[in-house]
């Protein structure tokens, strides 16, 4: 299905009529509406069936997709400004925020600053947790990803999964991450985009092994431009094309992480969490 295809499932979830409790689901955002729905749409299914009394709505922190979606389809989605200042227009008393980001880096801590200037305009406000924050959520996430690519898990096969990447000290979270896929895993190589490890790097990692086949996969909430180009795209520069052209045979899932049940499920437990402590 074409990306720019919008069907009803494309709820920008920005109604007022908010009642006194509301739950702000904040994601990075994605232009990709498919893949939207499938992962951030599925985090937030996940979170309204889970606080029923809550009502649900979305906020992306990226204005340049905000900005491309209004252009493109005439989706509107609040930025988080925005959605806080509806929250407050409808006289929200208690809101929880909770973000679909991976990792506690440059965008997370942006939303916190954001959020801390609303603080008394509510009874009570409390943010929960990125998706990697507790011993636990790595080794959640970790068993996860390794069933999502159990089906092509052989002695033969370098599974590479694909991050984004910070200049934030966030980004040992793919350290961390790699050292418990190594626990029995020694095929699995993580590498970033945009930070380290690079593409060369795990590219040299696979070398040193006696693979023939390749599995990419994105290591990301939603699998949108990342994954679509700079991974499985054609072009010269994706890690498609360079593991290719390095002699492997190159499989691609572009799926995104919140597609999977466990991390969905670790979104809601984070959210209880922040619950808990207003």
């Amino acid at each position: 299905m074409n990306p720019q295809t919008i069907h009803q499932a494309d709820n920008p979830r920005n109604q007022d009529g908010i009642g006194e409790k509301e739950l702000l689901a904040v994601s990075f955002g994605t232009s990709y509406l498919d893949s939207c729905r499938r992962t951030i749409g599925a985090i937030e299914d996940a979170l309204e069936r889970a606080f029923p009394g809550y009502d649900l709505r979305r906020s992306f922190t990226s204005q340049m997709i905000i900005n491309h979606l209004k252009r493109r389809d005439g989706i509107s989605i609040d930025n988080v400004t925005q959605a806080l200042d509806r929250a407050v227009s409808n006289g929200v008393k208690n809101l929880v925020i909770q973000p679909t980001h991976i990792m506690d880096g440059f965008e997370y801590q942006k939303l916190v600053k954001q959020a801390a200037r609303y603080q008394d305009a509510f009874l009570s406000l409390s943010i929960g947790t990125p998706l990697l924050t507790s011993d636990e959520d790595f080794q959640i996430v970790a068993d996860a990803l390794a069933a999502s690519v159990a089906a092509y898990d052989d002695e033969k096969t370098a599974i590479c999964f694909m991050g984004h990447g910070t200049e934030a000290a966030a980004n040992k979270v793919y350290e961390r991450m790699q050292q418990l896929t190594d626990s029995g895993r020694n095929n699995y190589f993580i590498g970033t985009v945009e930070a380290a490890p690079t593409v060369d790097k795990v590219l040299s990692l696979v070398k040193a092994g006696n693979y023939k086949r390749v599995l990419l996969q994105p290591m990301m909430i939603v699998a949108g431009d990342h994954a679509n180009n700079d991974m499985a795209g054609e072009e010269e520069g994706s890690w498609k094309h360079i593991f290719e052209s390095a002699g492997y045979e190159v499989v691609c899932q572009v799926h995104g992480l919140g597609e999977l049940e466990a991390v969905q499920n670790l979104f809601v437990k984070h959210a209880k969490a922040a619950i808990a402590v207003m």
